[in-house]
């Protein structure tokens, strides 16, 4: 391919993608490493991801390109499913496997008493955020501030365990299936068991197995996303609202909707936050039912 050829491809690749990426994160990169990786393959600069996955963690990171990226607020919200094993009896500064072992005591726990221990963390609680974490602080970062020695506690947040499920246990070793709400840190989750349980634990192995509608059975190894094969993994930006109810538009109010004016319509599906679609199936965006103009309002246009 002659470089005027390379240039003319890589400008219809810009021009083109938009749309979400399910990958399966591997162990040791950041969730910023794998859009950095993504932005690379693309050749676009307006990548961004859907929730963050600590370096130790692998699984379910939801990606965004193009005008897709306007979803990751959608996305975010949604429940998130992990696989997480424990390893009770040691504690350490960040809460995983990666720091330094702060205390370390024999294990004297039973299988009855773990699970006790898991119910009182079921439904809504509040969880302090770890030391080391992405959570910004007067404009720093908490695991930068705790780099510095600048250990600063951040104050609860209100998330929610939906359940948790003991998948094995072979003393000292723990593993469970949680599906919580976003926000959860399941390495504060197993600080918190530790303690409860007397003995300290720390994560040793963090998987997502999904992320709202994503799966890690659909997920793609990151390794796959050759330039060649990348659109053949891209999934429409639609992908990220199966959730949401649908309107279709009558003939004639595509143009209207996508100049940001009201549009006529009933409410089919409820008042609250639609996908938008032309007469003949097109994705427009997202709006939302105004009662008093009885008109369809567009929150989000594509």
């Amino acid at each position: 391919m002659c470089p005027q050829e390379f240039k003319s491809q890589r400008a219809e690749m810009k021009q083109e993608l938009s749309g979400i990426l399910n990958i399966n994160k591997p162990k040791g990169l950041t969730s910023h490493d794998v859009v950095e990786k993504i932005r690379k393959i693309s050749g676009i600069q307006k990548v961004g991801h859907a929730g963050t996955l600590d370096p130790i963690a692998i699984g379910v990171l939801v990606v965004c390109l193009g005008k897709a990226t306007r979803l990751v607020q959608f996305i975010m919200q949604s429940p998130k499913t992990y696989k997480a094993t424990l390893r009770l009896g040691i504690s350490t500064d960040t809460h995983d496997a990666e720091g330094k072992i702060i205390n370390e005591v024999p294990v004297n726990v039973t299988l009855e008493e773990i699970k006790e221990a898991l119910q009182t963390f079921l439904g809504p609680i509040e969880q302090i955020p770890p030391l080391y974490s992405a959570i910004k602080v007067g404009g720093k970062r908490l695991y930068e501030l705790a780099r510095e020695g600048k250990a600063i506690t951040p104050p609860p947040r209100q998330v929610e365990i939906y359940r948790i499920e003991v998948l094995n246990w072979e003393s000292p070793f723990l593993t469970l299936e949680i599906e919580c709400s976003p926000g959860t840190y399941i390495r504060a989750l197993a600080r918190d068991l530790g303690e409860k349980l007397g003995c300290g634990a720390h994560v040793t192995e963090l998987v997502r197995l999904r992320s709202g509608r994503f799966s890690l059975e659909e997920a793609v190894p990151l390794e796959e996303l050759e330039r060649n094969k990348l659109k053949q993994y891209l999934l429409p930006p639609e992908a990220a609202l199966a959730d949401l109810p649908a309107v279709i538009l009558e003939k004639g109010e595509e143009k209207r909707i996508r100049l940001g004016q009201k549009v006529k319509g009933s409410p089919q599906g409820g008042e609250g936050l639609h996908k938008v679609y032309s007469f003949d199936g097109k994705f427009l965006g997202l709006a939302e039912w105004d009662v008093s103009a009885r008109m369809w309002q567009p929150r989000m246009v594509f």
